[in-house]
């Protein structure tokens, strides 16, 4: 399946984002880049993305700063969201398998490029599984429902 995938990074992550959308591309992915602009810090552009899959304008998003951690944490403050901090690509696969995780954050000082293609990878032919994962993905939910604010 063919996902439209959004993609966004701060200033520490544009030439790890830029590989990225040239393979994603490369494999017929159609991607908007959503990156920082001037005076942007990670948690706009996390917040931006997260919310373009959360609107449904995109299925899957990329997410590239630093080390993929701050990320994960803006993107995840954005209600209906998993994203998922990725350093290898076991947690890429587990990421959709067991979490249904729609976002990928990934770390330009933590990994190499190549790296993080190959992890990007495994994590875009990788579907949930459902089974045993299932209920737990429905307490995350319910977590958030508990918790969000009025």
């Amino acid at each position: 399946m063919t996902y439209r995938i959004a993609i966004g990074c701060d200033d520490a992550a544009f030439e790890m984002k830029d590989a990225m959308i040239a393979h994603l591309e490369d494999l017929g992915y159609p991607v908007t880049d959503l990156s920082a602009t001037s005076g942007e810090d990670y948690p706009d552009v996390a917040e931006r993305v997260a919310r373009s899959v959360a609107d449904g304008e995109h299925e899957r998003a990329v997410l590239v700063c630093g080390t993929g951690i701050g990320m994960a944490i803006a993107a995840n403050k954005v209600p209906g969201i998993r994203a998922a901090q990725i350093p290898d690509s076991y947690s890429a696969e587990r990421a959709r398998k067991s979490n249904d995780a729609q976002i990928a954050c990934f770390g330009s000082r933590t990994m190499g490029v190549h790296a993080a293609l190959v992890c990007l990878d495994h994590w875009l032919v990788s579907d949930f599984a459902g089974g045993g994962s299932a209920p737990k993905v429905e307490k995350i939910k319910q977590v958030e429902t508990r918790n969000l604010v009025a």
